[in-house]
């Protein structure tokens, strides 16, 4: 399905200032014998971040190349949202389902976006350039 593009950050002001969405890409391993039970676990915490206000989208998945990788995407509204998101009891807990499960390395980077297109365009085309700009 093609969705039509979403607005430049630039031009969603809130209150005197521009809104740009926040997405966060993360890789987190884990002991590969927990890794089930912890997405298991996860899952009630993960339900409620995508409650939360300004959560755009959050996805937690097992890797199907390394047994022990889960891969994180995250999209929030802007950084209100993700402050508060942080903030959010959820969150710590998440922190201590990660523990649990015997978490040895993670490596998180948070993206500021300032431009969102499809990737395809009417005639069905995949395109690198932004073409709606």
């Amino acid at each position: 399905m093609i969705r039509p593009p979403r607005p430049l950050a630039s031009d969603i002001p809130e209150q005197g200032r521009t809104i740009m969405p926040i997405v966060i890409m993360a890789t987190l391993d884990v002991d590969p014998a927990l890794r089930a039970q912890f997405l298991t676990d996860a899952d009630p915490l993960i339900q409620e971040a995508l409650a939360e206000d300004g959560c755009v989208e959050y996805s937690w998945g097992a890797d199907h190349k390394n047994a022990a990788r889960v891969n994180v995407f995250e999209e929030w509204r802007d950084e209100a949202a993700l402050r508060a998101h942080f903030a959010a009891p959820a969150y710590s807990t998440m922190v201590g389902l990660l523990q649990k499960a015997g978490m040895t390395a993670a490596e998180a980077r948070k993206y500021r976006v300032d431009l969102i297109e499809p990737v395809y365009d009417p005639q069905g085309q995949a395109r690198a350039d932004f073409f709606t700009a």
